[in-house]
């Protein structure tokens, strides 16, 4: 194994200082969240476990990480509170999935560990960036998604909470952070980047061009070349920030590569494109915490999709092919 192998999981830095390798920096908190309620469909809840069998831990081991710890988080995905289309879904779940989704990441970030979060739906990272915003001010943060996740409970068509995650942690939405004990201050929309965007609804549109987030959809990156996307994503969420995040929606790819998901949109990221995008970003020793969700197994053929998920975490936490 070369010395860079692990480069990619690191302590939190001081503004563009690289982290200093040590065992402590080495050490990976596996934070696994199975909700499902917030999605379109059900089966994001059975991902967690699903990328643990795909071989996961394996992976880690392989890569010379150590796992600090792994913890499931106490999730219901029985309905007890009201599905009325025009607000959120099932919120009172969601906000307690959030709080203790929020205190877990908050202590392996204290624990000088890097949270690695499995879902679930997308709503999980509402309780993953507020965690993480508890012990970073100036976090950024890269969206691996098909989809915006910016509507609110008065905007959304659909109620499904999922597709709110960054509208909840920027506070445009009803439900927000200070309604999950623990949370630091809201994100920032100008250190945010979207990456693989091909599926917006009318108030997504608006609100990203009102609130200035950098968006590159697969037109900009058929047309710059997935490289030229992560260099630019860096020169932004690098700027300034003392931790940055990257949360991975499967539905990013292309369904033909990752067929197994709750909201599949054609003409995504490719194989190659996924990996190239999280080594280069892997390469750079400042990636401080990661989320990979919505695997569905209940849409997948033959584990191929979480095979997939285990291997882009892999490529993020620093697999090189040499």
């Amino acid at each position: 194994m070369g010395k860079d192998e692990h480069a990619s999981v690191g302590k939190p830095y001081a503004n563009s200082e690289l982290p200093l390798e040590s065992e402590e920096g080495r050490q990976v908190a596996i934070i696994k969240v199975p909700f499902g309620l917030a999605g379109a469909r059900g089966g994001a809840e059975l991902g967690p476990d699903e990328l643990i069998t795909a071989g996961l831990r394996r992976e880690i081991a392989r890569l010379g990480l150590t796992v600090q710890r792994e913890v499931k988080v106490d999730c219901t995905n029985i309905p007890t509170s009201s599905t009325e289309q025009s607000r959120g879904k099932y919120l009172s779940e969601v906000r307690q999935v959030s709080a203790s989704v929020c205190r877990e990441v908050s202590n392996a970030v204290t624990e000088g560990a890097f949270p690695l979060v499995l879902g679930g739906d997308h709503s999980i990272a509402i309780g993953t960036l507020a965690g993480l915003s508890a012990n970073y001010s100036k976090l950024g943060v890269i969206w691996f998604d098909a989809h915006a996740d910016l509507n609110t409970e008065e905007h959304s068509l659909s109620g499904n909470v999922h597709g709110m995650g960054l509208a909840v942690a920027m506070g445009h939405s009803s439900f927000n952070f200070s309604q999950i004990p623990g949370a630091g201050s809201f994100i920032d929309p100008s250190k945010v980047v979207y990456i693989g965007l091909r599926d917006l609804d009318d108030y997504e549109k608006l609100q990203i061009r009102t609130l200035g987030i950098k968006s590159y959809t697969m037109h900009d990156i058929d047309r710059l070349g997935i490289e030229q996307v992560i260099k630019q994503t860096l020169s932004i969420v690098g700027e300034g920030t003392d931790g940055i995040h990257v949360s991975f929606d499967m539905d990013c790819l292309d369904p033909r590569e990752a067929p197994g998901v709750g909201t599949p949109v054609p003409g995504g990221l490719n194989y190659r494109e996924a990996h190239f995008a999280l080594e280069l970003l892997a390469s750079t020793n400042r990636i401080t915490s990661m989320e990979l969700v919505e695997v569905n197994p209940l849409f997948d053929q033959n584990r191929h999709t979480a095979r997939l998920g285990v291997e882009l975490i892999a490529s993020l936490l620093g697999k090189r092919i040499l």
